[in-house]
């Protein structure tokens, strides 16, 4: 990187092609991949735990009858096995994915299949295991995050958009609808929509999530009678389940968005740091000769 080096600085190294921007911490990446990790353990796990009792209410207590939600499987007239997904007395028939899956080749009744939960076969005391131990990991993997985004700024300029950026968040809207991404300086930044979508991750789902968590736990409800604010426990354990499924759905439109926008080189970001702007995206500089 330092062949032909025109120009550089602390966070920015300037070469005859490109730019290198310094846009990762060591801290943010760390926190970034441990959340990964923590994030899938927790949903391969909590999947398992909710196999148990696959069906949603909404109050305190489960009553078996007119779940919001249930996942379960039945057979039809002729006998053939199927599974359903059921949402305010509406089933859908979902055999093979959801409510009947296979399992060592023979269709299996069960919420979600083996190859999503954690462990493999249906064991709920090995997932809440598994399940509790990654949700302490990734509450204190957040802590740290916030306590060195506050004090070294970084909470501030990742998730609060700038004023010029308030200004273009339609340009920014319409450029995610036709994969257009920005190129130049403001490939240096998060746009606004980015920022704005993060913000709603980090000072939103995530504390939600964990707030649902801790009102499902009995030991933590006898100090603070956390299901109140969700209307009971089981309305807790539905929200919790939604929020998660929110988080996925932002995981996978987050991965799509790197794939398109530039696979090794925002990959290369979150490794080392240093994210590449390709000097054609630049606007010229005097005295470059190129």
């Amino acid at each position: 990187m330092a062949a032909g080096t025109a120009r550089a600085t602390d966070d920015v190294v300037e070469t005859v092609r490109r730019r290198w921007t310094f846009r990762h911490p060591l801290v943010i990446r760390l926190a970034h991949w441990i959340n990964v990790i923590c994030l899938v353990i927790l949903l391969m796990s909590g999947l398992q735990i909710f196999n148990a009792h696959p069906a949603l209410y909404w109050g305190d207590a489960s009553t078996f009858d007119r779940p919001f939600v249930a996942i379960t499987d039945d057979q039809t007239d002729d006998g053939t096995a199927r599974g359903l997904v059921s949402v305010a007395g509406r089933s859908l028939d979902t055999t093979g994915w959801l409510g009947l899956s296979n399992l060592n080749g023979e269709p299996t009744g069960r919420a979600f299949p083996s190859w999503i939960t954690l462990p493999a076969h249906q064991d709920l005391a090995t997932g809440r295991r598994w399940h509790f131990l990654f949700a302490w990991a990734f509450v204190i993997n957040g802590l740290i995050y916030l306590v060195y985004g506050i004090g070294s700024g970084q909470l501030r300029r990742r998730l609060v958009p700038q004023g010029d950026q308030w200004r273009g968040l339609g340009s920014a809207i319409r450029e995610h609808l036709t994969l257009r991404f920005p190129e130049g300086q403001e490939a240096k930044r998060y746009n606004v929509l980015q920022k704005l979508t993060y913000l709603v991750v980090v000072a939103g789902l995530l504390p939600l999530m964990l707030l649902t968590g801790l009102a499902m736990s009995p030991g933590v409800n006898a100090l603070v009678p956390l299901p109140d604010l969700f209307g009971g426990r089981q309305s807790a354990r539905t929200v919790h389940f939604l929020v998660m499924n929110l988080l996925v759905l932002f995981v996978i439109v987050h991965v799509l968005l790197v794939l398109l926008s530039g696979l090794w080189n925002n990959l290369r970001g979150m490794l080392t740091g240093w994210y590449v702007i390709e000097r054609r995206a630049l606007p010229a500089v005097p005295g470059d000769d190129r």
